[in-house]
Parts: structure tokens; C-alpha cells; sequence
């Protein structure tokens, strides 16, 4: 056992009260303790004079004690007190609050070093609550980059600084985990300095070294072990060989041009299912670019080839818009396409199923229901999912396994930056379509405050006077007493009652499947004018006829799911409009909507959705099993590119299963907690 797996009650200045209240931050050992890097740091090598320094600011200086004082107690509970002090540039005042007895700790003409914040109130430089120390020796002892950690409860600064530094002592018993031909090509750190420097640097500069030091590492372990699991799936698993057959013909009867992404794509999954490899691919691209077109295509490749289709959707309405978008484009074609859903009548559904295991259904498009034992095919070639977040690992290789060794095209319209996309789907190889048709107009997209509602519906009313439809999204779908947000069945009985002209619908997850498909294809058909929903609609059918969007409470919503709300609408060539209401005037949050104001484009909107909120927040999936990163930034496009590069490189040398390989596969394993399940799954 390692000294590294010693309980960090052992490190001195810990005992049994605050071993457990750093358990409720996740550190345990010694190892944890080392592992829970700083958050931020204070800047405290350079010393500044007096009058250099400027209000709002942190500074580190050195003054000398006056002898002068005063306490002051300007209401009940409450005392400040003010030390006098200089240098040769200028005059200080140290303010302290609730610490009456400060004055005691200073000698009058004495030096002391100083850091704090600098405030100037009615022309009086002050630093307030500085921490403050005698300069008995060196001043260099005192001049260092200090720490900044995120505390808990009987947790301070000053004993998580003292108890990191003590776990310091144990660095050495940390393993490199890094071949030394790694470490040396991209010029890394070695791992304990990394450990050193990121709790206690000698500089800012160590500060980055140390950083992408152990960032280029929790990457390379990820990656290389997804890459591995792929490779030796291809090893393991050999592809079906698929055959070009026309789809050119196809793609010039189409009644449009496809994009230069869509044509990349679709060059990218070709290659792949006319490879001996089994295809893993996701297709990724934003509402509206194209991907059912490509899709399609690799349907046709997969029949053509006698071999049958899977098409799984999250929702029956999904489902059953691929089903007659699928239709319109086969409809010159003897292609069957079949819909499977777990509302079906028995009767219908059995029928689906026999002629499903009798091959007489080319595709079959469904929700959850296809994963259900009972549906069997003669020769499945081609497993699509759409909206693969919708669905676990184990969802996904279920419909896998009914064929044998199947290719396989996962879909999704949120936008992942590369980076992140790269660790969350890193068994699979990845297509972008980051093209928008020609002709798509772009959603105008305003940010008005509560008080302007009135405003925004007068405008509603316009579009609706004209025969054009509109979605009014709301957070909840009943009141709360908690949360100051309307609700769906509020606002809908407010509209209904205002659109007393018109059909309002409401849309909500507590309605059965039955009644949601009623009011969609109502909506769908012109029937309903006006539709409140929650986000039930996130994922749903195209109403070429919807040209406006209201999102109450936008403030609520994280940017990406507000980016995909605002894809339903704009699908036709009438303008469209976005209305996002805040609940409240606060900045910050205006601040952060403004980006969809400023762009469509949904992969700059969900980089900016990452940086605010990191990537579970963004996600808001928790079957993809993200691993719990400590020191990437998901952002850094350079540190990603190295280690694409040194996985690549590690590979080539040491092979897929080399007791090298085996070695720190094992490693990684043990390290991210990956199962067994998740190399035969994905």
C-alpha cells in the first residue's frame, strides 16, 4: 500500500473532526489531498508601494506602524478599528472589522509586510482586514504565490494551505504515469514538479507548466483508453463490407443541393461502411443543418446492401416525424419503413414485429420499444439513434446486438465543442455538420425584460392575425411557492383568456403519450394557433407554420437548451422571432443571454454555455458517465491537439496490446473507475 492511500488524518494539524469535514469535500487520503488543486491563487511575490496601488485591487506591501490608532463603534455589534501606517511614498490605514484588539499585535516604528484589498473612502487609502506579519528576517521568505481552495465548513485558508504543504512531503510515492518518450517529445513537466507547482508555484509560469502538465494527462489517459476500447472493438469485431450502390442517383434526385458539410459527412460515414470495420460514428450538427438527409443516405447504402435499418428516437412525435420524412424521401422507391412505438394497438404492433423478423421492413423507426426483446430482425446492417444523449450506453448496445456486429450512427443537435465531444463520445469517430442550408433564414432573437410581456404578446397577436403559429415555453408546469417563475398552467389560462380568438394548446410531460400526440399534431396541422409548453418540445416535430417563440423565465434555462427552443421555429421562409423574457432584472444573467442575441450559431453559443457552467452543468446527462476532471479546460484547443497527437504517437509505438499498453490500461481502469461493461458496450 502506498503512503499516498494513508488516511489524511495522519497529516499533522488533522485529527478526526477535520478529517470528516474534508470528507465532505472528497479528500480522504493523502492522494485526495494532493488531488484537490487550488481554484485560484493570490499573487503575493511582488510588493507594491502605496502609491501604485489602486481601489479594488490586492496588493502586498510593506509599511511601517506610526503608533496611532482608533477604535470606533458606530452601532451595536460592531467595531472597526484603524492602524496608521507608511512608507516613503505615501500613508495606509489597516481597517479591521470586529477585532477591537488588533492594535495589540502592532509595535509602534516597526516594519510589517501586508496583503489586502485597497479601498479609498472619503480620500482615506485603507486595506481592509489584511493579513498582516512582523519583518523579522528576510523579506524574500515572505514573498510567494499563495493557494486559493475551495473551503468547507471548519476548513480555513490558512490550515488547507499548512495541511497541502505537509501532503507535499509525500510527492515522491506519486507515479509518473506517463511513458518518459511522452514526457520528453511535448516537453512536459515531470509529474511530482506538476504537483509542486500547482499547490505552490515559484512562479506564474510554473503555474501554466504545471497545469497542462496534469490536464495533457487526465486527457491522455481518457482518450488513449477510449481509443484502445475502439481499436481493439475493430480487432474483435469486423464490420460489414457495404457496397457503393448509386447513392449518387439518390443524391441528384433529392429536390435540393447538399451543403459541402453534409457532402463531407456523408463521404465520411460512406468510407466507413464500406470499410471492414464496424462503423461507431456521431453525427453532430445544429437544428435544422441536415443530418436526417444523411442519414437517409446511409439507409439507402444499408438496403441496397440486404441488410435492414434501426432508427431510434427519444420521443413517439420524433419517431414519427423521421418516419414521414424518411417516407418523403423513399416514396420512389421500394423501400418499406415501419414505426414501432410502446403506444401502439397489440394488433398493429405485432403485425410491425412479424414483418420485421420476416425482413419484409427495410427500416423500422421507433422510440424505446425497438430495444424490447420481442422485436427480432432477419438482417440488421444499420443502427441509427437520434438525439443520442436521450439514451444510455446500455440503451444503445442493446439495439446494437440485434444485429451482428453492426454499423452504427448516432445522431445529436446539441452542439459540443470539439474538445468535449472528443471525451464524451471518444469511442466514437466523429462527423460535423457546421453548415446551415442556403435560404434559412436566421431567428431574430430579442432580450426584453417582464415589464415589456405586453409588448411582446401585442406583437404575437400580429403574427397570429396573419395565420402564422407561435410556442410559448414556460420552466414549470404548475405554480410554485419556492420558485418566483410562472407556470405553464398559469400562462395558459392567461393566454387563453387574451386569445379568446384563437386555439391555445397545452404541452406538458404529465399528459399522456395519447394527448401529447393529439395537441403536437394539432399544433402541427394549424389546428392550434398558440402552444404553451415546457420543454417537452426541445426535441420535436418541424411546424414550418411557427414563425415566433416566447421563453418565460429565460433566465432559467442554460444557453444550449435555449439555442435548441429557438430551433423550432425558422423552418420556413417567413421571418421568425425569439422572445426571451427575464423573470427578473438581474446582470448577470442578462449578460449571459445576450450571446443568443448576438448568433445562431450554435457550437460558439455552446462554447460559451461550457466556460460559464462546465461541462455537467451543460449537459445535464448523466448517462454519459463524464469523468470528473480536475485540471482541463475544455476550451484549450492546443492542449487537446498534443495529446490527439500523443495518443496517436503512444499507439503506433507500443501497440494495442503490448504489456506496455496492457500496463497503463490497467492503470487508467483503476484510476477513472471504467468498467468492464464499458469496453464491451460501447
Amino acid at each position: 500500500m502506498s503512503k499516498l492511500d494513508s488516511p489524511v488524518r495522519y497529516i499533522k494539524g488533522v485529527g478526526p473532526g477535520r478529517a470528516q469535514a474534508l470528507g465532505g469535500i472528497g479528500i480522504y487520503n493523502i492522494a485526495d489531498l494532493l488531488n484537490y488543486f487550488p481554484r485560484d491563487y493570490e499573487d503575493r511575490s511582488v510588493i507594491t508601494k502605496i502609491r501604485n496601488m489602486a481601489a479594488g485591487n490586492k496588493y502586498m506591501v510593506v509599511v511601517k506602524y506610526t503608533g496611532r490608532y482608533k477604535v470606533l463603534r458606530p452601532r451595536r455589534n460592531l467595531s472597526i478599528t484603524k492602524i496608521y501606517t507608511n512608507d516613503d511614498t505615501g500613508y495606509a490605514t489597516l481597517t479591521f472589522f470586529n477585532q477591537s484588539y488588533a492594535a495589540k499585535k502592532f509595535t509602534a516604528g516597526k516594519y510589517y509586510i501586508v496583503y489586502g484589498e485597497v479601498q479609498i473612502s472619503y480620500g482615506e487609502l485603507q486595506i481592509l482586514n489584511p493579513e498582516c506579519k512582523p519583518i523579522n528576517n528576510d523579506l524574500n521568505e515572505h514573498l510567494h504565490i499563495y493557494p486559493v481552495y475551495g473551503l468547507t465548513k471548519n476548513i480555513t485558508q490558512h490550515l488547507m494551505r499548512r495541511i497541502t504543504k505537509e501532503a507535499l512531503n509525500y510527492v515522491s510515492e506519486v507515479d509518473e504515469g506517463l511513458p518518459r518518450d511522452i514526457i520528453e517529445r511535448y516537453k512536459l513537466i515531470d509529474k511530482k514538479n506538476a504537483y509542486i507547482n500547482i499547490h505552490y508555484p515559484e512562479n506564474v509560469h510554473y503555474i501554466a507548466k504545471a497545469k497542462r502538465r496534469l490536464a495533457f494527462q487526465e486527457l491522455f489517459e481518457v482518450m488513449l483508453y477510449f481509443n484502445l476500447v475502439k481499436l481493439r472493438r475493430n480487432k474483435m469485431n469486423k464490420g460489414i463490407p457495404f457496397k457503393s450502390c448509386g447513392e449518387n442517383d439518390f443524391i441528384d434526385k433529392l429536390p435540393f443541393k447538399l451543403t459541402t458539410a453534409q457532402h463531407r459527412a456523408w463521404e465520411e460515414i460512406s468510407n466507413d461502411m464500406e470499410s471492414d470495420k464496424q462503423m461507431n460514428r456521431l453525427l453532430q450538427g445544429d437544428v435544422g443543418s441536415g443530418k436526417t438527409v444523411v442519414a437517409a443516405l446511409a439507409i439507402y447504402k444499408a438496403i441496397k446492401n440486404d441488410h435492414q435499418v434501426a432508427f431510434m428516437a427519444p420521443t413517439e412525435i420524433l419517431a414519427q416525424q423521421h418516419y414521414d420524412t424518411l417516407k418523403n424521401f423513399f416514396k420512389d422507391y421500394r423501400i418499406n419503413i415501419g414505426l414501432l412505438t410502446g403506444s401502439m394497438m397489440a394488433k398493429k404492433k405485432n403485425k410491425i414485429l412479424k414483418d420485421t423478423y420476416e425482413d419484409k421492413i427495410n427500416v423500422v423507426i421507433g422510440t424505446h420499444a425497438l430495444i424490447q426483446e420481442d422485436v427480432k430482425f432477419n438482417n440488421l446492417g444499420l443502427v441509427i439513434t437520434d438525439e443520442q444523449h436521450r439514451f444510455g450506453v446500455h440503451q444503445r448496445s442493446l439495439l446494437e446486438h440485434k444485429g451482428r456486429n453492426c454499423d452504427v450512427l448516432v445522431m445529436t443537435a446539441t452542439p459540443i465543442p470539439r474538445s468535449l465531444a472528443l471525451i464524451i463520445y471518444g469511442d466514437l469517430d466523429i462527423s460535423v455538420i457546421d453548415e446551415m442550408p442556403p435560404g434559412r433564414k436566421p431567428v431574430k432573437t430579442y432580450l426584453v425584460n417582464k415589464d415589456m410581456r405586453t409588448g411582446v404578446y401585442g406583437f404575437i397577436e400580429k403574427l397570429l392575425k396573419k395565420k402564422e403559429q407561435c410556442y410559448v415555453v414556460v420552466p414549470l408546469i404548475e405554480d410554485s411557492d419556492k420558485l418566483d417563475v410562472v407556470s405553464a398552467d398559469q400562462v395558459y389560462a392567461e393566454l387563453k383568456k387574451e386569445f379568446a380568438g384563437y386555439r391555445v394548446g397545452l404541452l406538458h410531460g404529465k399528459l399522456t403519450q395519447e394527448e401529447k400526440d393529439s395537441i403536437m399534431n394539432g399544433f402541427k396541422s394549424g389546428a392550434i394557433n398558440l402552444l404553451v409548453s415546457t420543454t417537452v418540445i426541445e426535441v420535436g416535430v418541424d411546424v414550418p407554420g411557427a414563425t415566433a417563440i416566447v421563453i418565460e423565465n429565460a433566465e432559467r434555462f442554460g444557453l444550449a437548451q435555449l439555442h435548441q427552443l429557438r430551433g423550432r421555429v425558422g423552418r420556413s421562409e417567413e421571418k421568425s422571432y425569439c422572445f426571451l423574457v427575464l423573470g427578473n432584472n438581474n446582470a448577470q444573467a442578462k449578460d449571459r443571454l445576450k450571446i443568443l442575441a448576438q448568433t445562431n450559431n450554435g457550437f460558439k453559443i455552446s462554447e460559451y454555455d461550457l466556460k460559464l457552467r462546465g461541462p455537467g452543468d451543460f449537459l445535464g446527462f448523466s448517462q454519459h458517465g463524464l469523468p470528473s476532471f480536475k485540471t482541463i479546460d475544455y476550451i484549450d484547443n492546443k492542449v487537446l491537439e498534443e495529446t490527439v497527437s500523443a495518443v496517436k504517437y503512444f499507439i503506433n509505438k507500443y501497440g494495442v496490446y503490448s504489456q506496455t499498453t496492457n500496463q497503463l490500461m490497467s492503470s487508467i481502469k483503476e484510476k477513472w473507475s471504467f468498467s468492464d461493461e464499458e469496453v464491451t458496450l460501447n
